[in-house]
This record gives C-alpha cells, sequence and structure tokens, in this order.
C-alpha cells in the first residue's frame, strides 16, 4: 500500500530532478565563463590602475596643510590617486564651505558610495564562489540515479556516461568556486587598502578645513 502511493511522488521526484540537469549544467558553464572574464578584469586592473597607483598617504595629506581649496585640488589632479578618489575628494572640496557638521555627514556619505561600488564588484565573485559547488554537487548526483540502474541491468555505457558527466561537473563547480575565491579574497584587500586611504585623506581635508573656518573666525 505504502509502496503503491509512494511510486507516483517517486517518478514526480525523478522526473523533476532529470529535468533539472540540463539547466544545472548551463548556468555551470556561464559561472565558469564569469570566473575566467572576472580573472581576465582583475589582470587588466592589476596591470593598469593598480601599477599607477604610486602615492604616499603622508605626503599627500602634508601637502594639504596651509592650503586654499582651489589649491588642495590642484595637489590632487596631479597625484596618482585613481579617477574614483579624486572624483570623492573633488565633491568633499566643492562644498567645502558647508559648516563642518554638515562637511562630516558628506564625508561619510561619499565613502559610504564607494564601499558599495566595490562590494557591488567582490560580490559577482562572491556568488560564484558560493554556487558553483552546490551546483556542481546537484550536476554530480543527478546522473548517478540513472548511472545505477544501468549498473543494475548490465549496461556499463550508459553508466560511463553519467559518471563522465558527474565527475565533469563537479571539476567545473570546484574550478569557478576556485578562481572567483581567490579574485574575490585578492581584490578585498586591494579595495579595503583603497578605502583606508581615502578616509584618510577625506578626514585630513575636513582637518584643514575646519582650521581655515577657526582662522577666518579669529
Amino acid at each position: 500500500m505504502i509502496v503503491s502511493m509512494l511510486a507516483p511522488l517517486r517518478e514526480t521526484m525523478h522526473t523533476i530532478s532529470s529535468g533539472l540537469l540540463m539547466p544545472t549544467i548551463a548556468i555551470l558553464l556561464l559561472l565558469l565563463a564569469v570566473s575566467v572574464i572576472e580573472l581576465g578584469g582583475l589582470l587588466v586592473e592589476a596591470l593598469t590602475e593598480r601599477r599607477k597607483m604610486k602615492i604616499s598617504v603622508p605626503d599627500l595629506v602634508e601637502s594639504f596643510q596651509g592650503k586654499k581649496a582651489g589649491e588642495i585640488m590642484a595637489e590632487i589632479e596631479k597625484s596618482g590617486l585613481f579617477r574614483r578618489q579624486k572624483a570623492a575628494l573633488g565633491e568633499l572640496i566643492k562644498h567645502s564651505s558647508l559648516p563642518a557638521a554638515s562637511l562630516q555627514a558628506l564625508a561619510r556619505r561619499l565613502l559610504a558610495g564607494e564601499d558599495l561600488h566595490y562590494a557591488r564588484i567582490t560580490t559577482r565573485t562572491d556568488l560564484v564562489a558560493r554556487l558553483g559547488p552546490m551546483l556542481g554537487l546537484m550536476a554530480t548526483l543527478i546522473p548517478l540515479g540513472p548511472g545505477m540502474i544501468a549498473l543494475g541491468q548490465g549496461d556499463t555505457k550508459t553508466l560511463a556516461e553519467s559518471l563522465l558527466t558527474a565527475f565533469d561537473a563537479t571539476v567545473a563547480g570546484l574550478a569557478a568556486a576556485g578562481i572567483a575565491f581567490a579574485i574575490s579574497r585578492l581584490r578585498k584587500r586591494w579595495y579595503e587598502d583603497y578605502l583606508n586611504s581615502l578616509e584618510a585623506l577625506m578626514e585630513s581635508l575636513l582637518e584643514v578645513f575646519d582650521r581655515g573656518r577657526r582662522t577666518e573666525e579669529h
């Protein structure tokens, strides 16, 4: 009685899992392609932007001291900062006439925007690193059912094809996840350094503007 009731459910599960095999393999291949593309982007970033960034934050902070907004902007423009860092600092300098509390709020908002920008970049590879092993396991287990049935029937050809699909899916999932994980770790280390430098420069600007405001009041 129970066996007869479970048979339709078992057939339904088998149909669903079999139908998921092709989409799972397609997504695995897509994740592998994304990881390769991101690897290329990482190499470009390392050879262009990061290679050009040669800046001493203490020296740049020292160059801000005792200067007006226009002079500070000129120092920033000729520095080796990234375009996004220059834009964020330029936005802060443009509103340097704001009260101290408002200027600090603007600085926090600019930092949060940069943090969000870099988080969006690393989210892609973080997602691949998490989904790759899961989808690889799915595409490994799904073909094993038909393979075990073929083994019971003595059909070694079907068994070999099922095992080959399972092993290939495992390798693809782990390869995509491994590449993406390495990219995420490296980029997060870089971006943390970028944000720390930007935060130090913004704090220095806030101090310079505050000192200039007090000097004008006296």
